[in-house]
This record gives C-alpha cells, structure tokens and sequence, in this order.
C-alpha cells in the first residue's frame, strides 16, 4: 500500500466510524443523500471562492471538504449495497481513459484531430450503452445547476444544432427588448408572476450576450458582488470615521462616499 493509499483509506475509516450506529456521529448518521447535497453544492463553491481569492491554504482545505462530501455519498452507498468509494474510483479512471482516446487511444485515435466533437459523440455512445435514450438534446443538462449556468449550458446545446443568432447585434435587439417587456409590464401594474416571467427572459438573454462575449456570467457577477462588497465596505470605514452608521446616513451622503470609493480603486 502507497503512502497516498493509506491516506486515503484513512480518510474512508473515519468516514465509515462517522455512520457507525455503534459510536458514530447522530449528525452523520441521520444524513441522506438529499440532505448532504446542500453541502456539496456549497463546498464547490468555497472551493471556487478560495480559487478567486487566490488563497492556496484555504483551496487545499477546501478541496479536502469537497472530498469528504464524495466520500460521504460513497460510504451511504456502500452501506446501501449500491457501490463504494472504490468503484467511483474506477468509474472515473474508465471514463477519463474512454473519453480521451487521443490520449489513451491506438495510434490512429491519438493523431492530430481526433480531439473535435469526440466528446459529445463519446458521452452518447455511453448513455446508449446504458440504454438512456434522450428525447432532446436538452436532457442531460442537470436540473440542479446554478440557474444562470445552467442558461448558458441550453443555450449552448441549441447552439450546437444551429439555433442561435450569428452575433451580439441580435441579442442586444433581444435585450432591448425584454427590458421593454419589463417596462411594460410594471406600467400595468407589475403582476408579480408576470414580472418574474419577464425578469426571467431578461436574465435569460443577458446570460446570452455573456456566451456570445465569450464572457463566464457566474464569474462576471462574483466580480461585480465582490466589488459592491468593497466599495459598500469603504462607506462603511468613512462612516464610521465620521461617527456614523449606514443608517444613520442618507442615500446622498453614501453616494457621494460611493463615489469616491470608486475614484480611489482607479488610483490604485
């Protein structure tokens, strides 16, 4: 056994003492799949934060608590009779080497082009394989994604097969457009089911203008949140230079102190 095996193995014993019903954790052991998935969602996330941020003490942390969440999953599983934490492990190993015959491949699979399309045509080969026959193109774009990546992950699929507008002069005509709607629709009162609706196809082709940008939206609204948090922040120190609160305060006093947030990152 190699060092980084026995690691690993350790890892799956603590795991295993957590949801033993004789000494184990009442936290762990009362947790399903449905229930351990919010976490997982979220450790991606602060594995995705700690990139941005550039931290790689906390990215290694991280990285550890997205790795306990696989192996949360793989030990109810295997408690279940369904599979372990060492069949993931293979599925993964077989896919990565099945889905990269220009890596993997014969001579022929390994040659210059082979790489183009061979993605999509190899993943579908693998949902035949397994009797999975998707009625649309659609179909395999998981649910559950962040809504806005989940706009761009349809978008690109219908891109696929042609349905798209050959540049960003339409989809601005598109944005245009649905921020009429919106208009409108506040005009006539702003029933809140139908604003949603419009709020939606807004969001929808802004998602839209970020693909034909060649733009992540999820990466250029972190920025933007992390730049409100900052500059919010620096009203914040000013205020409380001054003596004050943010709600001591008035919009025009937190304006101007915006504003001069905003001037001094240009000095920077």
């Amino acid at each position: 056994m190699t060092q980084d095996t026995g690691r690993i193995e350790r890892l799956l014993a603590i795991m295993a003492k957590l949801r033993d019903p004789d000494g184990g954790c009442p936290w762990d052991l009362e947790q399903t799949y449905a229930s351990i998935a919010p976490y997982t969602i979220e450790e991606a996330y602060e594995v995705a934060d700690a990139i941005e941020r550039g931290d790689m003490d906390d990215l290694k942390d991280e990285l550890g608590d997205l790795l306990l969440q696989v192996v949360f999953h793989a030990q109810m599983a295997e408690e279940e009779g369904n599979f372990g934490f060492r069949d993931v492990v293979d599925a993964i190993c077989e896919k990565m080497i099945r889905r990269h015959p220009h890596v993997f491949g014969d001579e022929g699979e390994r040659s210059a082009g082979e790489v183009e399309g061979r993605w999509e045509e190899i993943k579908a080969l693998e949902k035949a394989a397994k009797g999975k026959r998707a009625e649309s193109i659609l179909d395999d774009v998981p649910r559950a994604l962040p809504a806005l990546v989940r706009a761009i992950k349809l978008q690109n699929r219908a891109a696929r097969v042609g349905f798209d507008w050959p540049d960003t002069t339409q989809v601005i005509e598109k944005l245009n457009e649905e921020m009429l709607e919106v208009s409108e629709e506040l005009a006539k009162g702003g029933d809140h089911d139908r604003l949603e609706d419009e709020m939606g196809d807004l969001l929808f082709v802004y998602a839209n203008l970020a693909r034909h940008l060649k733009v992540d939206p999820e990466t250029a609204l972190r920025r933007a949140n992390a730049k409100f948090r900052r500059r919010f922040g620096r009203i914040e120190q000013k205020l409380a230079a001054a003596g004050k609160r943010p709600e001591e305060s008035t919009l025009e006093e937190m304006d101007a102190l915006w504003d001069e947030a905003k001037e001094e990152e240009r000095q920077i």
